[in-house]
């Protein structure tokens, strides 16, 4: 019954369907040159227009918060603290997204086959297609993850749980800044990256959640000692 479902994966399926239709809708748009590419264009040569040495120094220095090997060191370093605290659900849930993450994106890129912005070549030595952006998706992925692992360990502490929201959210939209004023991708580029992450994320922690629910119930039908 849907009562007995509890909110929080109610809420992740929700925002689920909703990350699905924001991808399909992009990226439809996209590959049918729709106005939406006109305005990437538009918001491209903007921040190029406005960029300087300085604005590109310290986008850089947030673009490596979201690169694939950052998204790697973090992984591995929480998988490793999941597995000291015996935390085999979470933990699976984490290898997951992480991995799923990496593959989805991979995908997707081969299956639209965007070019890169014109200005990307100057800053990539080896670029791939555009579309969505890695960053972007892996970031929101990788510090959704964690964000929620912290959450858990916050339990009942609200006000650090919103800080905790609030952070990740932040350094999320950050990397996408970065590199939309870098000129690696375009607007859509990283909005279709969050609606991926978005849709992976949210199947991550319902899958979570769901074996967390299972766990305490099976404990609760076989109490150990």
């Amino acid at each position: 019954m849907a009562s007995q479902t509890p909110r929080r994966i109610r809420l992740g399926l929700a925002i689920g369907f909703i990350a699905l239709c924001l991808l399909g809708t992009i990226s439809a748009r996209i590959t049918a040159q729709d106005p939406l590419t006109r305005f990437d264009q538009s918001v491209l040569e903007t921040l190029h227009r406005e960029s300087s040495p300085t604005g590109v120094g310290v986008a850089t220095f947030i673009s490596r918060m979201g690169s694939p090997m950052m998204m790697t060191a973090l992984a591995f370093a929480g998988a490793l603290l999941l597995a000291a605290l015996g935390e085999w659900v979470v933990l699976g849930g984490w290898a997951a997204a992480f991995a799923g993450a990496s593959l989805i994106d991979h995908w997707l890129k081969l299956t639209i086959h965007r070019p890169r912005p014109v200005y990307a070549a100057a800053l990539l030595h080896n670029p791939s297609w555009s579309f969505p952006s890695g960053h972007a998706m892996g970031s929101l992925v990788g510090y959704g993850m964690l964000a929620y692992v912290l959450m858990l360990l916050a339990r009942g502490k609200r006000d650090t749980q919103r800080w905790i929201a609030a952070a990740a959210a932040a350094l999320i939209v950050a990397i996408g800044v970065s590199r939309l004023y870098l000129g690696v991708h375009y607007f859509s580029d990283v909005v279709g990256g969050y609606a991926a992450g978005l849709l992976w994320l949210s199947a991550c922690v319902c899958a979570v959640e769901l074996g967390r629910r299972w766990e305490r119930r099976a404990l609760r039908l076989h109490p150990t000692g």
